[in-house]
């Protein structure tokens, strides 16, 4: 089993790539979500002259962010200066059109994009919105293109594909494919410490309430089912008007708590180390060893909270063989 880990693409990036690195982790998938972090291709680019084998992912690219030509050329400079590092993953987009005030892409969306980029890397002339384009620098480029999809349709989509990144395991497993990614957040925990410690919190808080940020994207009452959930939509509704409210629902997402936040996190409970990957040492390898035994080939590790090396250490160190 590979551990990798997912980082915002923020001024720190190459830091903590770094670091990353000489921990052993097999890859970084930097996010893709321009109205809260930085650049992604930028980021990677950064970590890429930085680092010297660590391999970069896009987690994950979302089309119509960027024309596809734009899409393959960044692909491509990317490749040029790590060769045979990356790896293209395209989605729907949940959060990084969310915080656009659009919806999630329909599948066929996603695959007639996914075909065009693989098109104009490998050189082809691709007919986009009714006209002909072509990446005429070099030669055709060999990046692997996967996918992150879930459901029964979007996992058939993603057959033939080299690779997929998911949030879950179905029940049957992930048994298709050769590499198959799964990302998981939560935090290694100390002795003694529990849900109540606020190193935890802060830690594992991010991952809990991006489950609220979800529920309320695909219906804003939906969160109330949450311990503390009517009280985080109240503040959010006070906060902005309706029409504005997708700008700052997923605030700090993954990453760091709001105000609003801690309210779901302080009304959690123990149920805030149930949704992610939680507990000590043994219990991640515990984890690590389903997920091996499901399919998953590679764990990609969302770092969160203030203190992201400390949690990159102690996740690379639970989950060496």
């Amino acid at each position: 089993m590979r551990y990798s880990c997912a980082l915002a693409p923020n001024h720190d990036i190459v830091d903590r790539a770094r670091l990353a690195e000489r921990l052993g982790y097999h890859r970084v998938w930097v996010f893709e979500s321009p109205a809260m972090y930085g650049d992604t291709w930028i980021a990677l680019a950064r970590v890429a002259e930085a680092t010297d084998r660590i391999g970069l992912a896009t987690g994950v690219s979302i089309p119509g962010l960027r024309h596809p030509v734009v899409t393959a050329s960044a692909a491509a400079t990317v490749e040029e200066l790590a060769p045979g590092r990356l790896v293209l993953a395209f989605g729907t987009g949940a959060t990084g059109r969310s915080t656009l005030g659009r919806k999630p892409l329909r599948l066929t969306e996603l695959a007639d994009h996914v075909r065009q980029v693989r098109a104009l890397l490998a050189g082809a002339v691709v007919e986009i919105d009714g006209r002909p384009v072509q990446r005429h620098l070099g030669a055709p480029v060999d990046v692997p293109v996967w996918l992150a999809v879930s459901g029964p349709k979007g996992l058939e989509l993603a057959t033939g594909a080299p690779g997929v990144i998911a949030t879950g395991v179905p029940p049957g497993g992930l048994h298709g494919w050769a590499d198959v990614a799964l990302l998981r957040f939560g935090t290694v925990l100390d002795v003694g410490e529990d849900h109540t410690s606020p190193r935890v919190q802060a830690a594992a808080g991010p991952g809990y309430v991006s489950i609220a940020h979800l529920m309320w994207q695909q219906r804003e009452t939906a969160v109330d089912a949450l311990p503390g959930g009517r009280g985080w939509r109240t503040a959010l509704e006070a906060e902005r008007p309706a029409r504005e409210r997708h700008l700052v629902a997923h605030q700090g997402h993954l990453q760091s708590l709001t105000e609003r936040d801690r309210l779901l996190v302080d009304a959690a409970g123990p149920g805030l180390l149930a949704p992610g990957w939680s507990g000590d040492a043994a219990e991640i390898r515990r984890r690590i060893d389903e997920a091996a035994a499901a399919g998953v080939t590679e764990i990609v590790y969302v770092p969160a909270g203030p203190d992201r090396d400390r949690e990159l250490t102690a996740f690379a160190t639970a989950a060496r063989p």
